[in-house]
């Protein structure tokens, strides 16, 4: 791989992915501005040629809580922290998406689908926790055969898949394979990133160390080549760096986390390297105007990359294709396996 890839990839969850930690009373107003930033995103996409990935909660395409009702998997998870389950919520919510935006987003699909460049890849059909105890491996095969039910329906084909909470085993990795996928996205290399629980991932110190490395090098600059699909595994395409949201109180931190994750972009265009960029659309559901503002500057930046170095923009399909690509050339037939199943 001669050039370097911006990738970027998008937790698309609404209120099913922060169900268990946050209300509707403290994070709606997130939650609805997911409505004015999606289009924003797609926009500023759509000027600087980006292709993005959309991994996308299953619940999310469902037009009624009726249809929803009909898809629901055979086996579900049993959560030992009954709060982790999103399906004791669906009693809950409203009818459809006119009367209840924070659960349903078929409208938001459908404008994502036809914007050029976009992929809607899987964040599991429930928000599924894999490694919190009582979530099965029955059950998140069960999850992701529902999420593929669903988004088939729409005509939409998911290769890729983005693990919420960024939690995954080895297993987790072989049902994907098995069931088609030819994408993930790995947690970066530094400890700090390992896959960990809920209850693990609480601690202020990981916390405040997390916080941190979006302003210093405390982790160093992920970037990697990633990793082609295998039989046992779809490609890896590790994650570089979170793009934490505009906050008033820290903007004169700005300029800090501009360069952070700008240097790394431009060292991975030197290197023919990866870089990869991830959030979610309700991390900048607020104050969308400096958001879409510090996005575009990090947009201008992967243009001059683009100029000076060929680096190219991907969604994780993409890329992971064109690894199975050069893999294939630079392997002997029969010892690597390719991205399509």
């Amino acid at each position: 791989m001669n050039e370097g890839s911006l990738v970027i990839s998008l937790d698309f969850e609404l209120h099913w992915g922060v169900h268990d930690s946050r209300t509707l009373e403290s994070y709606g107003r997130n939650l609805l501005g997911v409505r004015n930033a999606v289009p924003a995103m797609l926009d500023l996409f759509a000027e600087f040629g980006i292709h993005a990935t959309w991994a996308t909660v299953g619940f999310l395409f469902h037009e009624t809580r009726a249809e929803l009702l009909r898809n629901l998997p055979a086996i579900k998870p049993e959560y030992e922290d009954p709060t982790l389950s999103p399906y004791s919520l669906i009693k809950h919510i409203g009818e459809n998406e006119a009367s209840d935006p924070y659960h349903f987003a078929p409208s938001l699909i459908r404008r994502i689908c036809q914007s050029p460049g976009q992929e809607i890849a899987s964040h599991t059909y429930s928000h599924f926790f894999c490694m919190e105890r009582g979530a099965e491996m029955a059950a998140f095969a069960e999850d992701l055969l529902a999420a593929r039910r669903v988004a088939e329906q729409s005509a939409i084909p998911l290769r890729s898949v983005a693990f919420p909470r960024n939690q995954y085993t080895y297993a987790h990795l072989a049902i994907c394979r098995q069931l088609g996928f030819c994408a993930y996205r790995g947690n970066a290399a530094s400890a700090l990133y390992r896959s960990r629980t809920k209850r693990e991932a609480k601690g202020w110190m990981l916390r405040g160390a997390k916080f941190a490395d979006a302003y210093v090098p405390f982790s160093g600059r992920n970037i990697s080549r990633g990793i082609p699909a295998s039989p046992t595994a779809p490609a890896m395409i590790p994650a570089s760096r979170f793009l934490r949201p505009y906050h008033p109180a820290l903007r004169s931190l700005d300029q800090v986390r501009f360069f952070r994750i700008t240097s790394g972009m431009a060292a991975a265009a030197r290197a023919g390297n990866i870089y990869h960029l991830w959030w979610h659309p309700h991390n900048v559901g607020i104050n969308v105007a400096e958001n879409m503002a510090f996005l575009r500057r990090i947009l201008e930046a992967y243009s001059r990359l683009n100029v000076e170095h060929r680096m190219r923009s991907l969604n994780m399909s993409e890329l992971a294709d064109q690894m199975a690509v050069i893999g294939e050339r630079a392997m002997p037939a029969g010892e690597m396996g390719v991205c399509a199943v």
